[in-house]
C-alpha cells in the first residue's frame, strides 16, 4: 500500500499521512504542508509565544531561564532568533559586544526584529571576535542549520544561511553542506575575555510531544562552565 502511495496509484487518507509523518518523525510544520499537498486542512497550529493562550508555556520558560541564573540561558526559534533570555545572557552579550542588545529584556518575549544568534556568531563585529575556536563552533552550528534545511523547502532558513555565509572570512568550502558529518557530543566554546580564557558548553532543551508548531521549534539553550576555572 505504501508503494501505491509513493507511485500515485492510491490516494493517502488523512489518517495515513499522520501515521507516516509520526513514524518518520516529520516536523509539525512539514506535516501541515504534507496535508495541504494531499488536499487536507492543516491540523497543527502556530501560536505566537506572546499570545494569551501561551501564558502557561511562557511561565514555564521563565522558570527555566530564571532558575539557571547566573548561567546564561536563552530561548530561540528554528532560525536561532532569541525569543526570550535571562539577565545573565543579556549581560554576557553586553560585555562581549560592548553594548546591550536592542529589544532584549530579561524574561520578556522579545519584539521583532529579534537578535539572531547565528548572525552574532558569524559577524566579525559580533561574538566572533572573542571566540578562540570560532571555526569549530561556527561550522557545527552551520551544519545544524543545513540539517534543518534538509527537512523542508524553507526559504527563510535558506536566506539565513546565505546571509551568514556572506560575512568576510567565512571559508568558501562551507557552502557545501556536510550532512553526513558526525555531531559533537560536547563542543566547548572558548572565549577570550580581556586576556582570560573562559570555556563553556551548552545544552539544548526542546518541548516533548508538542502539538503546536511554535512549541516544537522552541529551543532553550543553557551555557555551563566547561572547566573549574
Amino acid at each position: 500500500h505504501i508503494s501505491f502511495l509513493e507511485t500515485g496509484r492510491a490516494k493517502p487518507s488523512r489518517e495515513m499521512l499522520l501515521v507516516l509523518s509520526n513514524v518518520l518523525d516529520v516536523p509539525l510544520r512539514e506535516r501541515n504542508l504534507l496535508l495541504l499537498a494531499a488536499g487536507y486542512a492543516p491540523v497543527y497550529g502556530e501560536t505566537s509565544l506572546d499570545d494569551p493562550r501561551m501564558s502557561q508555556v511562557r511561565a514555564a520558560v521563565e522558570v527555566i531561564l530564571r532558575s539557571n541564573e547566573p548561567r546564561s540561558a536563552l530561548a530561540h526559534d528554528r532560525y536561532w532568533n532569541a525569543v526570550m533570555a535571562n539577565e545573565a545572557f543579556i549581560r554576557f552579550l553586553g560585555v562581549t559586544l560592548g553594548k546591550a542588545p536592542p529589544g532584549l529584556e530579561p524574561l520578556q518575549v522579545s519584539a521583532a526584529p529579534r537578535v539572531n544568534v547565528l548572525h552574532l556568531l558569524f559577524n566579525p563585529d559580533g561574538l566572533r571576535k572573542v571566540i578562540v575556536n570560532w571555526e569549530e563552533v561556527a561550522k557545527s552550528l552551520l551544519n545544524e542549520a543545513y540539517r534543518r534545511l534538509a527537512w523542508a523547502r524553507d526559504d527563510a532558513l535558506k536566506r539565513l544561511i546565505a546571509e551568514i555565509l556572506s560575512y568576510p572570512g567565512v571559508p568558501a568550502r562551507w557552502r557545501e553542506p556536510e550532512l553526513e558529518s558526525s555531531r559533537d557530543l560536547i563542543l566547548p566554546m572558548e572565549l577570550n575575555l580581556d586576556g582570560r580564557i573562559a570555556r563553556m558548553f551548552s545544552t539544548v532543551t526542546a518541548v516533548q510531544t508538542p502539538h503546536d508548531v511554535t512549541l516544537q521549534e522552541l529551543h532553550i539553550e543553557v551555557f555551563y562552565p566547561a572547566d573549574d576555572e
